[in-house]
């Protein structure tokens, strides 16, 4: 089977699964495998094809179809100027609410701007009237692509229909679908094989993902993924609700940072353990937020035969391996389900508890953060001790790169209770304006304070940064005279580089076997710059102090002291030497 025909089959065979059981096509070439699919898809009766001549016309009986039934209707052409007909009625469905679902058929992105005859850019060409759109690339023989094709439609047909709750902000509306097809264009009419199974859909005849409640109490053996929640009382709600059922929690530090009887201490090492998780086997993971930190957390998603579930209030949902199969809205966190095998759930919880020690040794924090602890400084150890000196009310921000995932392998080896709200730059996780970022938020945590109880009341603010992400927000740090200044301490982790590369592929030992290999790694990727952060801070007229362990780091900690960076410095390459250790133990 040629790839543009097996995407063809795919897309029509999942938007019939979501709900389509009418369809308008226009003739065309480049859209003959969609062409093909819908009439296979017609003769079997699964929907009813509509062919038409005119594109606008087209448009406008699928407009009239979805108006009446309420259900997606799709409206099919080729490319070039035909998918420019259908621009009246998209602008009609935009502003009436009609699930109006336009699948445009492409040239592949390589003949785009090169002259190609009926090539023009057609994503985007509907402005700001779809509710959503994809450009999808053209298939090439990866089964591995089904996946992701039948999570698009179901993605394009949430959207046309606001089946992921938007809360009334968005109404339902028309999407569209590109998709860019490679020659040949016509099926081989006597080869049927090269993808076989893995074009099926789901074994029960549904969609690829389905959004709604859960109608059932789900498996026992669920782990539940803790990502990033920008609300910290759903960090809470989502802790409660694992509690209650006594499923085991793995989780990012952000939201209200973790705590609780069923959350597995450094789970992030759990995770990575795949000889256990292969003993212990889920056969369900939810995931509640969006997870931006880890490889082992995902890794757990990509099991086979596990049931994947994504928790969120977004009119969206994240799901980059295309392996989401329900998407429930928030208030399902209000309700119970079936307990866990208990003795399954303890030993993940005790899977984490084994690591503890060893964690605060690598980590440098002895047997609790303050005066014992070890003076060898290490990333883990400062986020640890940062989070630890920070109560309910106060406000951790962190920095990209190396600050969160240092936090979350630490987190474990903090004291209790230690739950201060976490937040970060996750939507696109940069490096850029975390200074600034944070100097917001404790602008407004003071305000807040102020208006909730006077002026002492409020919680305090600290940021947890990398040198290379303070260095790229210095500007925060200009307040002018008459400007109200926040009472925020910067703690910067100061490696003098790019300290996360070495954690990764690039810091691999054999990427530095010899000199000029570790030349080439260190100019490109360790970046170090020798910028004295104390005359930088003392440019800008903002107190800095240099700490060099952890005692010192708690002791300054300990008090308040308006705008003010200090300055950790750790060995770079020992970030890599450290997440060897850890993930050994």
């Amino acid at each position: 089977m040629h790839p543009s025909t097996a995407l063809a089959t795919v897309l029509v065979d999942e938007l019939v699964r979501g709900g389509v059981r009418e369809a308008v096509l226009c003739p065309g070439s480049r859209s003959a495998p969609l062409a093909y699919a819908f009439e296979e898809a017609d003769r079997s009766g699964r929907l009813r094809l509509h062919v038409r001549v005119d594109e606008r016309s087209a448009a406008f009986l699928a407009l009239g179809m979805a108006r009446s039934s309420g259900l997606p209707v799709p409206v099919v052409t080729t490319s070039g100027t035909a998918v420019a007909n259908l621009h009246p009625a998209v602008l009609e469905a935009h502003h009436s609410g009609i699930p109006l679902v336009v699948v445009s058929a492409d040239r592949p992105t390589e003949l785009r701007g090169t002259g190609a005859n009926q090539t023009t850019v057609q994503p985007g060409m509907f402005g700001g009237a779809v509710r959503w759109e994809v450009d999808l690339p053209a298939p090439d023989a990866r089964p591995g692509q089904v996946g992701a094709w039948r999570s698009t439609v179901c993605r394009a047909l949430a959207a046309a229909l606001d089946a992921a709750g938007s809360g009334g902000w968005v109404r339902s509306g028309p999407v569209h679908l590109n998709v860019a097809l490679r020659d040949p264009l016509a099926p081989d009419l006597d080869d049927t094989t090269g993808w076989g199974e893995a074009l099926d859909g789901r074994a029960d005849g549904g969609p690829w993902v389905r959004v709604g409640s859960r109608d059932d109490d789900g498996d026992p053996r669920t782990v539940v993924l803790l990502g990033d929640l920008t609300d910290p009382a759903v960090t809470d709600l989502a802790l409660s609700w694992a509690a209650a059922s006594g499923w085991p929690v793995l989780a990012e530090p952000f939201g209200r940072l973790p705590s609780g009887p069923t959350v597995v201490p450094h789970g992030v090492l759990v995770a990575a353990d795949t000889a256990l998780v292969d003993e212990l086997a889920p056969g369900r993971v939810v995931v509640v937020g969006r997870l931006t930190l880890f490889r082992e957390l995902g890794a757990l998603l990509r099991r086979p035969g596990v049931v994947v579930e994504h928790v969120t209030g977004a009119p969206s949902w994240t799901d980059p391996s295309h392996v989401v199969g329900l998407v429930r809205p928030v208030t399902d966190l209000q309700r119970g389900e079936r307990s866990a095998d208990p003795s399954w759930a303890q030993r993940w919880v005790a899977a984490g508890e084994s690591l503890s020690a060893a964690v605060r040794e690598a980590a440098g924090l002895g047997s609790a953060p303050g005066p014992d602890a070890s003076p060898h400084l290490t990333s883990v150890g400062v986020a640890v001790t940062v989070a630890s000196l920070l109560g309910e009310a106060d406000t951790l921000v962190l920095g990209s790169s190396n600050a969160p995932r240092d936090l979350a392998l630490g987190l474990g080896a903090l004291p209790q209770p230690a739950r201060p709200v976490v937040v970060g730059n996750r939507g696109l996780a940069g490096i850029d304006g975390t200074v600034s970022t944070a100097v917001g938020v404790a602008l407004a945590q003071a305000a807040q304070g102020h208006r909730d109880g006077g002026g002492g009341s409020a919680g305090r603010t600290v940021a947890l940064m990398g040198d290379l992400t303070f260095l790229h927000d210095t500007n925060g740090l200009l307040v002018g005279p008459d400007e109200p200044r926040p009472d925020l301490t910067i703690v910067v982790v100061n490696d003098d580089g790019g300290g996360i590369f070495s954690t990764l592929e690039y810091g691999a030992p054999e990427r530095s076997a010899t000199p000029e290999r570790r030349t080439a790694t260190e100019r490109l990727f360790g970046t170090p710059h020798g910028t004295d952060l104390q005359a930088l801070c003392a440019a800008h007229h903002v107190g800095h102090v240099r700490v060099g362990t952890l005692a010192e780091l708690a002791a300054v900690l300990a008090e308040r002291g308006g705008l003010r960076v200090v300055e950790v410095a750790v060995d770079r390459w020992g970030h890599r030497a450290l997440r060897d250790v850890l993930r050994r133990r």
